[in-house]
């Protein structure tokens, strides 16, 4: 199994980063819970880099959102929030500061097995656009989520406030 390179032509970057327009136009809330906008800062330049992800688990008691590094441990997201966890993050219309980390492996492949069981198809849609051959079960999603170097991370945004309250100061770039 290899892991699947970003797009690199400037129309499927535009296509994949189309989402934060949406986010930054106001029109998160037409995304719902199911993706993420999430800010974090450039490991080498500092600045406010912003991803659109999938969320693939949710805990509505303490706000934790889980989303999953489909690109690998080489996603620049994945390495900035690696460098500096602090966050910002958005789920439909509300907006958090946070931090993100990385789940350890076997609680990655858990993660993923659990959405697959829950999502099935949209589980092993995102996988075939990643170009990622996966089985049908369970178990091999916990394999691609366990893999720590040709797999897919699964990272935790948890809210500073457990409350899930909205960070009101939220600025996106």
């Amino acid at each position: 199994m290899t892991i699947s390179e970003p797009p690199r032509s400037p129309l499927r970057r535009a296509a994949v980063r189309a989402p934060i327009w949406l986010y930054r136009l106001g029109l998160g809330p037409l995304l719902g819970r199911r993706f993420v906008l999430l800010t974090h800062r450039g490991r080498t330049s500092g600045e406010p880099r912003q991803a659109v992800l999938e969320v693939v688990g949710r805990n509505d008691r303490t706000g934790a959102v889980l989303v999953a590094a489909a690109y690998g441990p080489r996603a620049q997201w994945f390495r900035n929030i690696r460098a500096e966890p602090r966050v910002l993050f958005q789920v439909g219309g509300q907006r958090f500061r946070g931090t993100a980390a990385p789940l350890p492996p076997e609680d990655s492949g858990r993660a993923l097995a659990h959405y697959a069981e829950r999502h099935p198809g949209t589980a092993k849609a995102l996988m075939r656009a990643l170009g990622r051959e996966v089985g049908e079960e369970p178990e091999d999603y916990a394999r691609v989520g366990s893999d720590p170097v040709e797999g897919v991370p699964v990272v935790r945004l948890l809210p500073e406030r457990a409350s899930g309250s909205p960070y009101p100061d939220f600025n996106a770039p």
